[in-house]
């Protein structure tokens, strides 16, 4: 009876609320993402390739939006060169995350770990039961138990939240959406127009390819919100009943990443609206893709839930 009083009590509460509200969200930002490729997709394809470009970035559209549902969680983990664990390699990660996970009540992530020594983490994955959890080399050797715990308890909150499948897609289609110009080119050799209208088509590619930055970092931030960052911080600092830990923790993976950024590749700067600590320095192409709140704000944050009353 504890267990189903305990149930009902939670589907009351205001936090489990926001997160059906939140979930919600998240769906309707995939679904505007998917279309907004592909309405992109075949916009290009009409205007550059005529009836033939249209069929072409017709068949693109589904190729691309298929591979962004189910191939984008392995985006970010070859990005960090990840590499799965299992729990004889790593015992005491495994034990920190399936106890948490067990507390969440939701499944146990696969666990990966990336050679890098850039301290930092971060999950993926379109659904919980698909979800990957990938903590640095860096992360680590940095931080002590407390603090581990604390960053694994933020990024279950994120699977939790289903923030994971909206910002894997929204990675997806930033990565493949440079590719639209490219696409556009090639029709336009084969469109049903005459030759002169060719060479404009090709010059109306080439400047495509100027506005094709910017619109892929336009979709992560159509569907990224910077309140995802806070929410997960919070629920993450709840789960793990330490907010305090998660705020150190935060303190010095800024810190270690600022001493270490990441190399400015596009791999890595289309996937670095997942990691809980931005892994690239924000200048040029990286600072288009920037959606993580200030770090000042998310430590204070926590700090001030640290000392609500009632709290040890």
């Amino acid at each position: 009876m504890t267990g189903i009083a305990g149930d009902a009590g939670e589907r009351r509460s205001p936090s489990f609320r926001s997160r059906r509200v939140r979930r919600w969200g998240n769906g309707v930002r995939t679904a505007l993402l998917l279309g907004l490729v592909a309405g992109l997709a075949l916009a290009a394809g009409a205007v550059v390739g005529g009836r033939s470009g249209l069929l072409v970035a017709l068949v693109v559209a589904l190729g691309v939006n298929g591979w962004a549902w189910y191939g984008s969680d392995r985006l970010a983990l070859r990005a960090m060169r990840a590499i799965p664990v299992t729990e004889t390699q790593a015992p005491g990660l495994y034990a920190m995350v399936r106890e948490l996970a067990t507390q969440a009540r939701q499944p146990m992530p696969r666990l990966y770990v990336s050679p890098t020594d850039q301290p930092n983490a971060f999950a993926t994955g379109r659904t919980p039961r698909r979800a990957a959890l990938c903590c640095t080399q860096g992360v680590l050797e940095l931080l002590d138990r407390r603090e581990l715990r604390a960053v694994l308890a933020h990024e279950l909150s994120h699977v939790r939240n289903r923030d994971v499948l909206v910002s894997c897609i929204a990675g997806a289609l930033a990565s493949v959406v440079t590719y639209v110009a490219s696409l556009a080119t090639f029709a336009s050799l084969f469109g049903d127009r005459p030759d002169d209208d060719r060479d404009s088509a090709g010059v109306l590619g080439t400047l495509m390819l100027v506005l094709l930055g910017p619109l892929a970092a336009g979709l992560v931030h159509l569907a990224v919100s910077r309140g995802r960052e806070y929410d997960a911080d919070a629920d993450g600092a709840r789960l793990c009943g330490d907010p305090q830990a998660l705020a150190s923790a935060l303190r010095r993976i800024s810190e270690g990443a600022d001493a270490r950024p990441l190399p400015p590749e596009d791999r890595l700067v289309a996937q670095s609206h997942l990691m809980i600590a931005a892994p690239v320095r924000a200048s040029g192409l990286a600072a288009l893709f920037a959606t993580h709140p200030p770090m000042a704000e998310r430590i204070a944050r926590l700090e001030r839930m640290a000392e609500e009353p009632g709290r040890d």
